[in-house]
Order: structure tokens, then sequence, then C-alpha cells
């Protein structure tokens, strides 16, 4: 019974309140608590009807998955790990979501150095905290296409590791729940390439 909790997460709000998605095993993967999910959500309330959303490091995909409950106009879920993009792939088709939900396939930050079909509303950046990869992915972020002025991004990190964000990021939103610190950015003071 623990093993079958420890890899199901519950759709807190929206569309699709309540239903409950299996996801594979992968070291490092730990969805984002329901109580940090449902804090998260209530900041950006305002702005996921309509948006456009990118889960990089996606994992279980319960930020993205979330997002589209809430009514994202589409999710791009990122994520290079074989059985959580099957695991992905299944709950997309369970939720009958295709046309809104996409999995990219592949290492993030490679993603990242391509350039996007449009920028994007909100980023989801929740990567392994041992990996070493938030710093990078904020970094890309700020350089590339992805971002527009009015964009949000969403952090977690471990408690002991803040990340250092790219210049003119400005904190908006943030919490710590045990040893997990959880922040909404917004990449302020951005050049926007045309």
């Amino acid at each position: 019974m623990a093993a079958r909790a420890r890899n199901e997460l519950r759709i807190i709000g929206g569309e699709w309140r309540g239903r409950r998605l299996r996801f594979a095993d992968g070291a490092g993967l730990r969805p984002t608590a329901d109580r940090n999910r449902e804090t998260l959500f209530n900041w950006l309330q305002a702005v996921v009807p309509g948006s456009h959303c990118l889960d990089l490091f996606a994992g279980s995909g319960a930020l993205g998955f979330e997002a589209a409950s809430r009514g994202a106009a589409s999710v791009l879920l990122a994520e290079r790990n074989r059985n959580a993009i099957a695991r992905l792939r299944q709950n997309i088709g369970l939720l009958q979501a295709e046309a809104r939900i996409h999995v990219h396939a592949g290492d993030a930050l490679s993603l990242l150095r391509q350039p996007p079909d449009r920028p994007v509303d909100i980023v989801f950046l929740d990567p392994p905290f041992t990996g070493g990869l938030l710093e990078p992915a904020c970094q890309a972020l700020s350089a590339g296409d992805w971002l527009h002025a009015d964009s949000r991004v969403y952090l977690e990190h471990a408690r002991q590791s803040p990340p250092q964000l790219p210049p003119g990021w400005k904190i908006l939103r943030e919490r710590t729940a045990g040893d997990v610190c959880f922040l909404l950015v917004a990449p302020e003071g951005r050049q926007i390439t045309a």
C-alpha cells in the first residue's frame, strides 16, 4: 500500500480535480507536494487560464497536469527518463488531453537551446535537487527566447542550496516547507529579442 501511494499523485483543482495518476519510479523524482501545489496555483490563479506552460524536468508531470486541469491552453512536459515518458504519455491518454499536453522526450537544457514556437507564460522548474540543473536552466531561460516580459518562473530547491538567479530576475513569492523552498519569479529586466 505504501509503495502505491508513493507512486500516485492527485490533481487538486480544476477540470480533473480528484483524479489520481500513477507515475514511474526514478532517481530524484519527487512530485511537488499537494500543499505546495495548492499554494503555487493560488499564486498563479489569474495567470493559468489560457496560458502556455513549460514543465521542465517533468518527472511525474504533477505541475503540468495541474496547470492543464486549471485551464492552461497548452503544456509541454520535458523529460528524458524513458519510464517517466511512457507514464506521462499514458496519463495524457487517460485524461484525453492529447490536444493540450505534449511530451518532449529529451534533455531539458538542450530543449532550451532551441528556439520555441512561441514564448511561454509559465515555466515550472523542479529538477532533481542533486543534479546541479537549476542554475543552468535559469541561465538558459534568461539567455533564450522562451520567456516574455510577463512570464513567470516557478522554482523548487533544497533549503540548504538556494540558486543564484540571473540578473534582473525578481522574486515575487517565496515559501519554505520542511527541507524544500519554492518561489515564483518574474524575469524583469530581460532583453527580449525580436
